[in-house]
């Protein structure tokens, strides 16, 4: 099987994923990976993402001007490649309108980065963007401020963003991101959470950093 090949079932594995998890619906979302030869395969507009088939994937330049496959690419395609051109140590993106990430996004409450160690470990700070009209250039611009240093993003008043060296990587981080947002909202309902203590916090964080230079990630 051919990288290209394989990069689109997981693609099409992840959307289906995505669906049955409840953090998509309808044709929420957009998934994209980074080819070998630089080019970007991406959910073209307008498909349901639990339902994707191979010819609902489009590749574009690093520009996004059309390379193959029929229809138009994701309205957020722009996003996709700007994240590229700032992190050339990423292979994926994902975004879907995941509920409980998407609930702090819209009431515009950022995610604390100190509460479970799993988070600080495998994801990292989650920025919180200013509001930004979705499938506008102002998305991507959005993104800017956080976007060398971030792996996750939540997209006010319209979703989760998570990127990674693979797709399999930025759907982890995507899910544990949104099981994150959901024990929060549970942990406040019982009257509030506690912090990690900062010398763990600390020790989790050079953990993370020490994890991604032996990866090659940044």
């Amino acid at each position: 099987m051919s990288t290209n090949e394989n990069l689109r079932r997981q693609l099409i594995d992840i959307g289906r994923r995505l669906y049955e998890r409840g953090m998509i619906a309808a044709t929420d979302g957009n998934l994209s990976a980074r080819l070998p030869d630089g080019a970007i395969l991406l959910t073209r507009s307008g498909v349901a993402k639990g339902r994707l088939t191979p010819d609902d994937l489009v590749i574009v330049d690093p520009n996004g001007n059309h390379i193959s496959g029929g229809g138009k690419a994701s309205s957020e395609s722009a996003m996709h490649l700007f994240m590229y051109r700032t992190r050339p140590d990423i292979g994926a993106c994902v975004h879907s309108h995941a509920p409980h990430a998407t609930a702090f996004a819209v009431a515009g409450r950022p995610l604390p980065e100190n509460i479970l160690p799993e988070v600080v470990l495998f994801v990292g700070p989650i920025a919180l963007t200013d509001y930004a009209p979705p499938g506008t250039p102002a998305v991507p611009q959005s993104t800017a401020p956080f976007a060398a240093d971030h792996d996750a993003f939540l997209l006010r008043n319209h979703g989760l963003l998570t990127v990674g060296v693979t797709p399999e990587e930025a759907f982890h981080r995507h899910e544990t991101v949104e099981h994150y947002a959901r024990i929060l909202l549970l942990a406040e309902k019982l009257g509030g959470m506690d912090p990690i203590p900062d010398n763990d916090f600390r020790r989790l964080t050079e953990m993370r950093r020490s994890l991604r230079n032996q990866s090659g990630s940044r």
